[in-house]
C-alpha cells in the first residue's frame, strides 16, 4: 500500500462525524461552551492553527473536559511529528481514563497509534472498541487494515469479507483489500480488487499503478485508452497524473517499447519531486554526521553494553536490489522467521531525547540495553510462529548500523547490493511512498547510491566482519553457494529449504512479491542496458563509464 493509499484509509470520517462525547454514565456529555464550539468550527473549516490555539485555551481553564482533550488529540494528530504525535497519544490516554465509554475518542487513539506504528497497541483498541460493537464497520474496516500491516493476512481477509459487502463501495476500502490480497499471494483476486476500484471509480488513478507494479499483470488496450484520456483531462490532481505516468510506462516497458516507456517514466518522476523534495545537501550532512560519531572508539566505549539476544536479523540497503528474494530464502529456514519491513528501529531513532547523534552519544549500558529489549518487544507484534530467530526488511535502516549493533550487538547485518546502475533504474521506475525521495532523480539516485556505499564502506572500517554483503548477481548464479556462506555468516546450518524458497507460502508485501514466489528470476541482470540512451546523468553521478 503507498502511503497516499493509507493515508486515506486513515483519515476516517474526519473529526465533524467522530463526534464528541455522547451523554453516558462513562462519557461527559458535549460542552456546550462556545470556545470549543467555535474550536469545532475552525477545524471543520481547515483553519488548524486557529483550532488549535482555541482547544488549548479552553483546555487550560477545564483541563478535565474530554471532548477538548479528542478534539485537541485529532488536531496535533494531522501535524504528522513526533513531538505532536506524543502529545496527542498522553491526551488520549488521560480523555479515555477520564472517560472508557467514550468510544469515538478510543477510535481516534487506535488511528494514531497506527500512524505511530504501534500496531499491538492500535490492534488492542480496536479490540475494545470490538468488543462493544462487534458490528461497526468502521472498527472492523481498521482492524483488517491492522492487521495487514503487522502482516496478518487471515484474519485481515476476513474482516475485509464482513464489511465490504454491507457498505457503500468505496475505493480507498477496496484498495486495502486488493493490497493484503497481492501480500497474501492471491494474485488474481487481487487483480479482480483492483477492477472492482475501477468499476467503482474509473478514474481511481491509484487502481491503474497498483495493477502496473504486479509484475506479471498486462493491460489491456482499453486500460491504455482509459489511462492516457485520464492524462488529457483538465484539472487532474499531480498525483493521479503521477500514478498514470508510471502505469504507462510500464505498459510500454512490458511492449518493449523503452523510448516511450522513459519518457513516461520521466515524467511522472518530475511530477513527484515537485511534489515531494529532496535535499542531497542534507544527506550528506547527516551521513558525515555518523561517520564521525560512529568510530572504533565510540563502538570500544560501549563494549559489552546492550541486550544481548540474538533473535534479529536486519536486511538493509537500497530497494530493488534483492533484499526481497534474500529474506525469501532465509524465512525458508526452520529457524527464521520472515516478518516484514519493520517501523521498529525507526521509532526508536525517534525517540532518542534530542537530534539523534547528540542523543544517542549520551546513552550508555542500561539505557542502551533497554533501547534493545524495547525494539524486541515491538517486534514482537509481527512474530507468530516461534521460530527462534527473525528478519526485518526495513532497508531504510542502513545508516542506523551503528545504533544496531550497540542495544543489539548479537544482531546480524546483511546489506545487499546489486549493479549501481541496475539498482537505480530499477528505483527510478518504481513509484514509493515518501520513504525514498532521492529516488525522482537521477542525479540524486547516482549521489545517493553512491552515500550509501560509502558509509556502508565506514561501517565495514569501524566494525570489520559485523556486516555480511550480498551481491545480488552472485546470489541468482550461485545460488547453494551464496546462501550457504549466508547461513554461515549467521551461524545457522544449511537447509535445503532455502533453495526452494519460492514454495514458502508466506505473505509478502514488496513490489517483488509476484517474482520471490518463482525460481531464481535473472532477467532484470543488466537491464539498465535497455535504457541507456536517456541515463547519461545516472551514469555520471554514478561515476561510471
Amino acid at each position: 500500500m503507498s502511503e497516499t493509499e493509507a493515508a486515506r484509509t486513515l483519515a476516517g470520517q474526519g473529526i465533524a462525524a467522530e463526534g464528541l462525547a455522547s451523554p453516558s454514565p462513562d462519557a461527559a456529555a458535549p460542552h456546550p461552551d462556545p470556545g470549543l464550539q467555535q474550536a469545532l468550527e475552525a477545524a471543520n473549516a481547515k483553519n488548524s492553527a486557529l483550532a488549535e490555539q482555541l482547544t488549548r485555551d479552553f483546555l487550560a481553564a477545564h483541563p478535565s473536559d474530554v471532548n477538548a482533550m479528542k478534539l485537541l488529540g485529532e488536531l496535533l494528530m494531522q501535524k504528522n511529528n513526533f513531538a505532536s504525535a506524543q502529545e496527542a497519544e498522553a491526551l488520549f490516554v488521560k480523555c479515555l481514563e477520564l472517560s472508557p465509554g467514550f468510544t469515538a475518542a478510543r477510535h481516534s487513539y487506535a488511528k494514531l497509534l497506527l500512524k505511530m506504528a504501534k500496531l499491538a497497541a492500535a490492534k488492542a483498541q480496536l479490540e475494545m472498541l470490538l468488543q462493544s460493537a462487534p458490528e461497526n464497520p468502521s472498527f472492523k474496516q481498521l482492524m483488517a487494515y491492522t492487521l495487514g500491516q503487522i502482516g496478518d493476512y487471515a484474519p485481515a481477509l476476513e474482516y475485509h469479507g464482513a464489511v465490504l459487502p454491507h457498505v457503500p463501495p468505496a475505493p480507498p476500502d477496496w484498495m486495502v483489500y486488493a493490497n493484503d490480497l497481492r501480500a497474501a499471494g492471491r494474485t488474481d483476486d487481487a487483480i479482480a480488487a483492483y477492477r472492482r476500484v475501477l468499476e467503482i471509480d474509473p478514474q481511481f488513478a491509484g487502481a491503474y499503478w497498483a495493477l502496473s507494479d504486479i509484475r506479471t499483470f498486462r493491460f489491456s488496450p482499453a486500460d491504455v485508452e482509459s489511462m492516457q484520456a485520464q492524462l488529457k483531462r483538465s484539472g487532474l490532481p499531480a498525483g493521479d497524473r503521477v500514478y498514470l505516468e508510471f502505469a504507462i510506462g510500464k505498459f510500454f516497458e512490458d511492449e518493449g517499447q523503452y523510448e516511450q516507456a522513459f519518457a513516461h517514466y520521466r515524467a511522472g518522476n518530475a511530477l513527484q519531486r515537485s511534489i515531494l523534495p529532496y535535499d542531497p545537501e542534507r544527506t550528506t550532512r547527516e551521513f558525515a554526521a555518523l561517520k564521525s560519531m560512529f568510530t572504533r572508539e565510540f563502538f570500544a566505549e560501549r563494549a559489552g553494553a546492550g541486550c544481548g539476544a540474538p533473535d534479529p536479523i536486519f536486511i538493509v540497503g537500497l530497494p530493488r536490489a534483492g533484499s526481497t528474494l534474500v529474506e525469501q530464502i532465509l524465512a525458508s529456514h526452520p529457524d527464521i522467521e520472515g516478518t516484514r519491513e519493520l517501523p521498529c528501529l525507526q521509532t526508536l531513532v525517534g525517540q532518542i531525547q534530542g537530534e539523534f547523534n547528540r542523543g544517542l552519544v549520551t546513552l550508555r549500558g542500561a539505557a542502551l540495553a533497554r533501547l534493545g529489549e524495547r525494539y524486541l518487544k515491538d517486534a514482537g507484534v509481527f512474530r507468530r510462529v516461534g521460530r527462534p530467530r527473525f528478519t526485518d526488511k526495513m532497508l531504510r535502516n542502513f545508516p542506523y548500523i551503528g545504533l544496531i549493533r550497540v542495544i543489539l550487538p548479537n544482531a546480524k547485518i546483511i546489506d545487499v547490493r546489486r549493479n549501481p546502475l541496475d539498482c537505480c533504474l530499477a528505483l527510478y521506475k518504481q513509484l514509493f511512498g515518501r520513504g525514498y525521495p532521492y529516488s525522482y532523480d537521477l542525479v540524486d539516485l547516482g549521489r545517493y547510491y553512491n552515500a550509501y556505499a560509502d558509509l556502508m564502506s565506514h561501517y565495514d572500517t569501524v566494525l570489520p566482519g559485523k556486516v555480511h554483503c550480498v551481491i545480488y548477481e552472485d546470489l541468482v548464479e550461485q545460488p547453494e553457494a551464496e546462501t550457504r556462506k549466508l547461513l554461515d555468516y549467521l551461524e545457522l546450518p544449511f537447509a535445503e529449504q532455502c533453495l526452494k524458497f519460492y514454495e514458502s507460502g508466506r505473505g509478502v508485501r514488496t513490489s517483488s512479491s509476484e517474482q520471490v514466489r518463482q525460481p531464481i528470476f535473472k532477467q532484470s541482470i543488466g537491464s539498465w542496458r535497455k535504457y541507456e540512451p536517456w541515463i547519461a546523468p545516472l551514469k555520471a553521478a554514478l561515476r561510471v563509464p
